[in-house]
């Protein structure tokens, strides 16, 4: 083990963090201004993993296929919002995650009678399937590069947008004190159908680029939901700034354990054993430093609300 493998699990660890945080940038966002649970928020993930494999077969360009993605998983974020989500924002959050996780089991069926229930290998684009030589003796994937650069390019236009904009200012203001902003004249009906709909497009953008390097198949939003959702209790609730990095620690938590547990466990166990030892002690790592995050701060590092 040498410092270029060093660099190499710290850029997986960081791609990871970036693509987590733009899964967790809109759910904490649903979550602190509309005080909604979405469990659904994995299903956009999903949709636009799909959406943007299937344009891509038939089109032939990797670009289309992401904004066909983003743009199929807006529209349908906008519908079920108008239609269902709407009409949950007084209900209880029990009431939120019963109709929620109903939307979840109708997003799995669709896609099954859409596309089938066999897993999909969306194909990348072929000027990025090869390796960059970022320093002598440290190849890495093209592609993966693309997601560390995309990752990083939405954070800051993410940030731009909530610390630059009006809108921005009255999502703030939502996530800071809702009560207070409706008595100041926000049209708070605006900013929720605004908020649920980029949440949508940052998690149809994430299931669109992650699936090249990962299988597009039914319920892969249910398990990125889990960690995302991590990051939102670590990073704090309505936080952008907190889910950004509560995502690059939960991202290098997980690829550190992945990365060099699995081989030591391998002197004293089976490689097969010792894979997936690595990667469950990777994610016990992860739950560890949550509940040591909030036996100190409650509330997560950057809330909003506190």
């Amino acid at each position: 083990m040498d410092g270029i493998f060093i660099i190499e699990q710290l850029l997986n660890g960081l791609g990871y963090g970036l693509m987590l945080f733009l899964i967790a940038a809109g759910l904490t966002l649903i979550f602190g201004i509309m005080d909604t649970m979405n469990l659904a928020h994995g299903s956009m993930f999903m949709v636009g993993a799909y959406v943007a494999a299937r344009v891509h077969a038939v089109s032939g360009s990797f670009l289309t296929g992401v904004v066909a993605g983003v743009a199929a998983t807006v529209v349908l974020a906008a519908l079920l919002e108008l239609a269902i989500i709407r009409r949950l924002y007084r209900r209880d959050h029990l009431a939120q995650v019963i109709a929620t996780f109903g939307i979840i089991l109708i997003a799995d069926d669709a896609v099954k009678a859409i596309w089938g229930a066999a897993p999909i290998m969306a194909s990348m684009p072929a000027s990025l399937a090869g390796p960059v030589t970022l320093m002598p003796g440290l190849p890495y994937p093209a592609y993966r590069l693309l997601l560390l650069v995309a990752g990083l390019l939405v954070a800051l236009g993410l940030y731009l947008l909530v610390n630059r904009t009006r809108m921005g200012m009255l999502v703030r203001a939502g996530a800071s004190n809702r009560i207070m902003a409706e008595f100041m004249g926000v049209r708070v009906s605006h900013v929720f159908s605004f908020v649920f709909a980029l949440g949508a497009a940052l998690a149809a953008l994430a299931g669109a680029l992650m699936g090249p390097i990962s299988a597009v198949q039914i319920g892969m939003g249910e398990s990125i939901l889990i960690p995302s959702l991590v990051v939102v209790v670590i990073g704090g609730i309505g936080s952008i700034r907190g889910a950004f990095i509560a995502a690059l620690i939960v991202g290098f938590i997980d690829t550190a354990g992945r990365a060099f547990l699995a081989p030591a466990f391998k002197l004293v166990m089976p490689p097969a054993v010792a894979a997936d030892l690595g990667a469950a002690l990777a994610g016990v790592a992860v739950y560890v430093f949550m509940a040591v995050v909030l036996a100190i701060k409650p509330a997560g590092l950057f809330s909003a609300r506190a």
